[in-house]
């Protein structure tokens, strides 16, 4: 099943919006046959595995990250497949709980009389596929929010300069996880500041999907030249309904969404219109109103944050916009998921506890 994973993880910038799916046929510790999945309407990773393993694969036990499919999508089901090769057993890491197979695939398989077994690495499964099980069972991507600051907690100078507190090992770091991304979640503020591109430049990426560039815009702002609407990546603005669209948004994919109580966007449809547009994972780049915004919420799932060795000073801008708490008892919690050294600088992977 590690082995499964292993081959799994290669669809991980790749099988967008579909889930990230390894499987090894095998006889005992003899392997038999590999697969993963590559990219979404090609086959999967039941069919790979298969396929090399041949008329071996009769009586022989199947090992999947998730559960085999059950129903006849954009390729056929692969619970079909392996019955018809006649493997003996099947072990799935965990479920899919896509509706369309949700148990369907195990109870499939049990019918036609081959033994399954259920939850094998189960956690390790579920955190390969974090964004696909939470677009699914909670109607709204998994949010990452990226996070680039100082020791002394600050992300710019007074005058918003930015460049680079990092160093490049964590720069191309931070390249990696846009490349596991949906979408890539920023706001205009950032783009009026700093004009970013959004795209994943990676050279060793070979079949990426470019992941959607998602701007909170609620007046509008994004100019005419930036970036974002350079057409290299999908874009799509978020926008009040009242806001006025100028010209050069005219034929920009738009989406109106309601105000929330202080003025801005409703975050939370936000990310329900996104998930509707299958979106599994989101890169958030943005300043500290947004992200602070999304913390706040409790739309945030997870922080990276990478931090330098360097001082900025008492005058540099916070890493995130929060309301003031009364008391400690208040403060907001996180638990590190991780922590590595990348270059120079320490990458912290928290959620909130």
């Amino acid at each position: 099943m590690a082995h499964a994973l292993r081959l799994a993880e290669r669809g991980l910038a790749t099988t967008q919006p579909n889930p990230r799916v390894g499987c090894v046929i095998a006889r005992g510790e003899t392997v038999l046959g590999t697969g993963w999945h590559a990219r979404a309407g090609e086959p999967h990773a039941e069919v790979f595995a298969l396929r090399e393993a041949g008329t071996a694969a009769r009586g022989a036990t199947a090992y999947v990250t998730l559960e085999p499919c059950a129903h006849h999508g954009r390729t056929p089901p692969c619970a079909d497949a392996l019955i018809a090769a006649g493997v003996g057993r099947v072990v799935v890491a965990h479920e899919d709980p896509f509706d369309q197979v949700d148990g369907a695939g195990i109870e499939k398989l049990r019918a036609a009389g081959i033994g399954v077994q259920v939850g094998l690495m189960r956690d390790a499964a579920h955190e390969l596929n974090i964004g696909f099980f939470s677009r699914i069972q909670r109607a709204r991507p998994w949010v990452r929010v990226k996070l680039a600051m100082s020791l002394d907690g600050r992300t710019a100078l007074a005058d918003g300069t930015s460049k680079w507190i990092t160093g490049e090992a964590a720069r191309a770091d931070v390249q990696r996880w846009r490349a596991r991304s949906s979408a890539i979640l920023s706001a205009s503020g950032t783009v009026l500041a700093d004009d970013p591109q959004l795209t994943v430049r990676l050279p060793d990426a070979p079949g990426c999907v470019p992941p959607l560039r998602a701007i909170v815009d609620t007046a509008l702002r994004t100019p005419a030249g930036a970036r974002v609407l350079d057409g290299t990546a999908p874009t799509l603005v978020f926008h009040a309904p009242d806001a006025h669209v100028p010209a050069h948004l005219a034929d920009v994919a738009r989406v109106a969404v309601r105000r929330d109580d202080h003025g801005g966007l409703e975050l939370r449809a936000v990310l329900h219109e996104l998930a509707r547009r299958d979106v599994n994972e989101v890169h958030v780049e943005a300043g500290p109103v947004l992200c602070g915004a999304l913390l706040a919420a409790g739309l945030a799932d997870e922080l990276l944050v990478y931090v330098a060795p360097v001082l900025l000073g008492s005058s540099g801008r916070p890493m995130l916009t929060l309301p003031p708490l009364d008391d400690m008892a208040s403060r907001w919690r996180l638990h590190t998921v991780d922590r590595r050294q990348v270059g120079d600088d320490m990458r912290l992977q928290l959620r909130p506890a």
